[in-house]
């Protein structure tokens, strides 16, 4: 793991420690934190399985969330303004059993740095649908095991409207 993604790790984890500790229960990693790209690993273990020793949906559903999630937290915090984010829907699509470690790729970095910077001066509640999908690198790196949508929906509490 580089340091770059070490650090943002960090992040996502004092992130979770501090705003939603059922985040570190699934034990996240980084694997790429770039501008057009953000990968999120889930290790399938103990913690994170269903019966059918396959990653449990609530598991899959964390991952995909943090995803674009972490992408919009760093931007807001490059920011330095009191953006508020929360998501205000989530469509999976569940395609095969995710029998191993699950990557949580979201494709859209630059989209979601688009819509706070638009929050940056925009005082309405605004949002946007980002997609991203999740593969089991062990089995194909290729081949999504999800794919999944959610609304992003965000507001600058520093702008009165």
């Amino acid at each position: 793991m580089n340091t770059k993604n070490l650090k943002f790790t960090l992040f996502v984890h004092l992130y979770g420690l501090m705003k939603i500790p059922l985040v570190l229960f699934v034990s996240p990693r980084v694997i790429e934190a770039g501008d057009k790209r953000f990968v999120l690993k889930i290790p399938l273990g103990y913690r994170t399985k269903n019966h059918l020793n396959s990653m449990y949906f609530g598991a899959l559903g964390i991952g995909a969330e943090l995803s674009i999630a972490a992408a919009a937290v760093a931007a807001i915090s490059e920011s330095k303004m009191k953006i508020d984010f929360v998501f205000k829907d989530f469509t999976g699509q569940y395609l095969k059993r995710a029998a191993g470690d699950v990557h949580f790729i979201c494709d859209e970095v630059e989209a979601v740095k688009a819509l706070i910077e638009e929050a940056k001066t925009n005082p309405e509640r605004i949002e946007r649908k980002m997609k991203g999908y999740a593969v089991v690198p062990s089995v194909s790196e290729t081949e999504p095991v999800m794919t999944y949508e959610l609304t992003l929906s965000v507001r600058n509490r520093s702008l009165k409207s």
